[in-house]
């Protein structure tokens, strides 16, 4: 165990020796391994971070939940075919729980974009989200300030509403003062009685409360024409039922309540959120395979500038090395050193990438609004590519260190 550490510390060492003795040569030898590093750890560090913030995003909309829509939110199916669809509707939510035992909770949403008056405030490109009593158990809203809405607000169809932060800082000032106000929206009056807690932005636009409206379903139905604006049902099934169970029984029971024959195509879109987080998966994926065939090619180019530095050292210690041989090094220990200094070598131009990409992680989070981070698991496979590539460039040199005849190198001088 002390050899290999003595083994470690010589290559060490010696290629921070190389380093030092020929800076420019050196550098311009490991550009490529800097600049593989930095494409495959840039485009992982930025993609993954990208992914959880979007996942986490997709992830906020309901677990095990599904949306039956008009619109597919995956965008496979082409918006002029599914535009054509007539609109879900409070009805048909309540003949799929009759249909559907397996369905746990499900509420209708009408959702629409408006403005809001206050006094001589007004606040344009607000979303007016009218919702049934399900709502909170599938998508839960946090309340800082004030209430919920209670069961009496739906069986009434209360002018009550829970008001987004952005929203109640814009027509208030502040946003704590939004709760006991009232509002005016289409020539309705509208009494505050909960603020939503600040959400943030999202990548997927998701639902944006901090610019909306949570208000009664049978509320905002008085104010909007309901064919003409968005209407989704939202189903979560029972925790032990299967998403692609829940969603074949939906299918047949949508298909049921809309008298479709067997020769119709369905005309509408059940969009659940497992199989959106996978779409999105899949588009990263392909993202990352582009980030790693650019970073092999630099890598390519890195290994062989290596593999020169090697050649090159080789000759220039042939006399060290049958000195070496001379006084009893074997084979292996040669052959180990150069190996271990080209891989350290190439964790030196790794560094200097994982520098780069670090400054493009401070970079890209203001720009981009969301941290971006470089995980263990990233630093740990940048560390190992390095090795990997070091390895490689050094095994030919390093074997022809290995079988120099002693006597034959040391008269080389």
């Amino acid at each position: 165990m002390r050899r290999i550490f003595e083994i470690i510390g010589s290559s060490f060492k010696m290629a921070i020796d190389e380093f030092r003795a020929n800076k420019l040569r050196t550098f311009l030898s490991l550009f490529g391994i800097t600049i593989g590093i930095f494409c495959i750890i840039g485009v992982l560090a930025t993609v993954n971070s990208l992914e959880r913030n979007v996942q986490g995003d997709i992830k906020a909309l309901g677990s095990n939940s599904i949306y039956v829509h008009k619109t597919d939110f995956s965008q496979q199916n082409p918006w002029w075919k599914t535009m054509g669809y007539p609109n879900v509707t409070y009805q048909e939510m309540g003949q799929l729980r009759r249909k559907v035992p397996a369905i746990k909770n499900a509420t209708f949403l009408l959702n629409s974009n408006d403005k809001i008056d206050y006094e001589s405030e007004t606040m344009t490109g607000v979303n007016y989200y009218g919702i049934t009593e399900d709502f909170n158990n599938i998508q839960n809203v946090e309340i800082v300030s004030g209430r919920y809405l209670q069961q009496s607000d739906f069986d009434r169809g209360a002018n009550s509403i829970v008001m987004g932060n952005d929203v109640a800082e814009q027509l208030f000032g502040s946003a704590e003062r939004a709760v006991g106000k009232e509002i005016e929206m289409k020539g309705k009056k509208g009494f505050v009685v909960g603020l939503i807690k600040k959400q943030g932005k999202s990548m997927i636009g998701g639902w944006d409360f901090d610019n909306s409206m949570i208000m009664p379903y049978q509320f905002l139905r008085g104010l909007v024409n309901e064919k003409s604006v968005e209407t989704t049902v939202i189903v979560q099934g029972q925790e032990k039922i299967p998403v692609t169970e829940m969603r074949d029984e939906l299918t047949g029971a949508m298909r049921s309540i809309r008298r479709l024959k067997p020769t119709e195509n369905n005309n509408f879109t059940l969009n659940d959120i497992d199989s959106f987080s996978s779409f999105a998966s899949g588009i990263f994926s392909g993202i990352n395979q582009g980030g790693w065939a650019i970073a092999a090619l630099s890598l390519i180019v890195g290994m062989f500038g290596v593999a020169n530095i090697m050649f090159v050292t080789v000759r220039e210690r042939t006399s060290q090395i049958g000195l070496k041989k001379a006084i009893g090094a074997k084979r292996g220990v040669i052959l180990m050193e150069f190996l271990m200094e080209s891989a350290f070598l190439c964790i030196l131009g790794g560094l200097i990438g994982l520098a780069l990409v670090f400054i493009l992680t401070k970079v890209f989070s203001s720009m981009l609004g969301f941290p971006i981070y470089i995980s263990l698991g990233i630093l740990s496979l940048a560390i190992g590519i390095c090795i990997f590539v070091g390895v490689l460039a050094g095994i030919i040199p390093a074997t022809i260190a290995a079988r120099m005849n002693p006597v034959v190198a040391i008269r080389s001088k």
